[in-house]
């Protein structure tokens, strides 16, 4: 079988393939993997009782069910969610929104391929532009979201230490670099995969180095302000048309729904829109229709902050004891200050295997994380010694499962000092 370019490219091994992968197989084989390696939302009760009320309601409506199954929504997306969406985020934030401001994707992965593709890679002119990542780490699904190669440029962060295990990864605005080959800047906010936030102020200048060469501000709020809202510390949400808000109902507990939500310039909507015809023909209604009445109500806001973040923020700080338990004070280990998300990151300097070593000698003994190193595209490959020795794990399961893998990792990570240290 020959294939194109395009084909090699996308059917090359990759972070993203792996990580659904070791998902799969995991989940299909039925053995007693400890899963804290993918971003599967946890269980929430609350949430869990008022989608199925919701979805109650519908089954009992013929109308609601011909909209749900048996019409094609526009390109745009369901235009009833997102009429509400505009009434509530310019009732709360004032933003000044229309209609042609929101656009719908069949989930969020599938919004930043399309993102980083328009703003991205190879022009009529000749010109190559890249697309901007200031934080290194980043999400492991953008490192081969992009058509063409070496599609982005990423910054290695500051460190600072915040605790005696913890540390904390900053923005070197000395290093951001924003030119004429800059197609895009991208962000994300709480970042997957540290938990960590972008401060108010850093958002800011980020947003004055994109208004300098007149290029978009991405923000990835998947997991972050207005919804699902898991943050554990102050942000507030931000949107002009200097910036694109790419939000997600999968934390909220719909992940299967495959819902993403773009907020941006018209054009650039018409843009996507144009792109999601011919791509899809049309975006799924499921997740617009059973999220539309919370959205229209502002549940979807009062059930972030006061059921949705909560659960998470005791879940991550039950983690984080269980693993500060196992590993006390015998090897140098660190924790990257978890300000959201559903995940930690840890840091082992000088662990005498690689994070991916790691990962596979985890998976031998029936925990599945995901290794650091598939964490930082757009970074030359150099000797930065960092990158390969972190790793990602979720703490959005079981907490006595999370507890038993945390248990584990720190147990393997000691024996491999014993043997190697």
């Amino acid at each position: 079988m020959k294939l194109s370019a395009f084909g090699r490219k996308f059917t090359a091994d990759s972070g993203i393939t792996s990580l659904m992968d070791d998902l799969g197989h995991a989940l299909a084989s039925g053995d007693d993997m400890i899963m804290m390696g993918g971003g599967n939302p946890g269980q929430v009760p609350e949430m869990q009782d008022r989608l199925t009320a919701i979805l109650a309601d519908m089954t009992r409506d013929p109308e609601a069910m011909k909209r749900l199954v048996g019409i094609y929504d526009p390109p745009q997306g369901e235009k009833r969610f997102i009429a509400s969406l505009v009434d509530l985020l310019n009732r709360e934030y004032g933003w000044g929104l229309t209609a042609d401001n929101i656009a719908l994707t069949n989930g969020s992965q599938a919004a930043f391929f399309m993102l980083f593709n328009m703003f991205g890679g190879d022009f009529d002119d000749g010109s190559h532009r890249h697309i901007l990542l200031p934080l290194a780490p980043e999400y492991i699904g953008y490192a081969d979201a992009g058509i063409a190669p070496e599609l982005f440029r990423a910054v290695e962060p500051e460190i600072s230490f915040t605790g005696p295990h913890e540390f904390k990864y900053r923005v070197d605005f000395d290093a951001v670099e924003v030119t004429a080959e800059t197609g895009a800047i991208c962000v994300s906010r709480p970042t997957n995969p540290t938990g960590n936030v972008v401060t108010d102020e850093e958002l800011e200048r980020l947003e004055v180095l994109a208004r300098s060469q007149d290029v978009p501000l991405i923000v990835d709020g998947a997991y972050g302000t207005p919804f699902p809202s898991l943050l554990y510390v102050e942000a507030q949400p931000r949107w002009n048309e200097q910036v694109i808000l790419c939000l997600s109902l999968s934390k909220l507990g719909l992940p299967a729904a495959r819902t993403g939500i773009v907020i941006a310039a018209p054009g650039i909507i018409k843009a996507l829109s144009g792109i999601n015809a011919i791509m899809n023909l049309a975006t799924g209604s499921f997740g617009a229709m059973l999220a539309e009445p919370l959205v229209r109500s502002g549940e979807i806001l009062s059930l972030s902050r006061e059921v949705v973040c909560p659960f998470y923020h005791a879940k991550m700080e039950r983690a984080v004891r269980a693993f500060t338990d196992a590993m006390g004070d015998d090897c140098r280990w660190y924790v990257h200050k978890p300000e959201g998300a559903m995940f930690l990151w840890f840091w082992f300097p000088d662990l005498p295997v690689s994070s991916l070593e790691l990962y596979q000698r985890l998976k031998a003994r029936g925990v599945l994380v995901v290794s650091g190193h598939y964490f930082f595209p757009g970074l030359p490959e150099n000797d930065w010694r960092h990158r390969h020795e972190c790793i990602r794990v979720t703490y959005s399961q079981d907490d006595e499962q999370v507890a038993e893998g945390m248990r584990r990792i720190a147990d393997e990570v000691k024996t491999i000092w014993a043997e190697l240290g």
